[in-house]
């Protein structure tokens, strides 16, 4: 069983792997310096107060240490509360035929599988960008998750498939019965202004290992 104390003490290890305090850390990653203070780690109430997933992107991201890594300090025998194994693809494979059914949910025998946050959705996959096509936000190397499930809403970052079979990683800007209004992720950012039915399916990006 995960432990609180686990958690946190993860957090301190690796700000000293990065010769940081914690607070160093928080400042590091743009969260608020007092964020991984010891007394924010309980709540008013005495009830233990656990760091939220994307505070702990952020440290990851600022550190450049990798979620395994993370996850192994953490402790393997609780690993599994706080990681999972998803079908893992590469970006530029992820528009041939067989790896996606029609609801946007992986399919097919030709997925790897990769380590990342524990999350809800079972069908819940792992894009690799290669190249440099969606930089400055997404570069070469870095893991996007996708949730099939997530409510989606306006400024959610998205990857969406076209009837036509191709990909893009998009922000929604809005979306009404007919049409959907995306702007595109990356150095060739431009609008996109789609109706519905052009449209297989659009799926949240809810956490990018970077």
């Amino acid at each position: 069983m995960l432990k609180h104390d686990d958690v946190w003490r993860a957090i301190d290890i690796l700000a000293r792997q990065y010769n940081l305090s914690p607070s160093g850390l928080a400042r590091q990653a743009g969260l608020d310096p007092t964020t991984f203070n010891k007394s924010k780690r309980i709540t008013p109430q005495g009830k233990m107060r656990w760091p939220s997933t994307e505070s702990i992107a952020k440290i990851l991201a600022a550190t450049g240490a990798s979620f395994a890594e993370f996850v192994n300090i953490v402790g393997e025998e609780n690993a599994s509360a706080i990681a999972q194994r998803i079908p893992s693809l590469d970006i530029s494979q992820s528009a041939k035929d067989g790896f996606f059914d029609a609801h946007g949910t992986p399919s097919g025998d030709d997925w790897d599988e990769v380590l990342a946050p524990h999350i809800e959705d079972r069908n819940a996959f792992a894009l690799e960008i290669n190249g440099n096509r969606y930089e400055p936000v997404y570069r070469d190397g870095d893991l996007i998750v996708v949730s099939p499930s997530a409510s989606i809403r306006r400024g959610d970052r998205v990857l969406v498939k076209q009837q036509d079979g191709s990909i893009m990683i998009c922000q929604l800007i809005r979306e009404s019965a007919r049409r959907i209004e995306l702007a595109q992720v990356g150095n060739a950012a431009a609008s996109s202004d789609l109706q519905n039915r052009d449209v297989a399916w659009m799926s949240r990006i809810i956490w990018a290992s970077q």
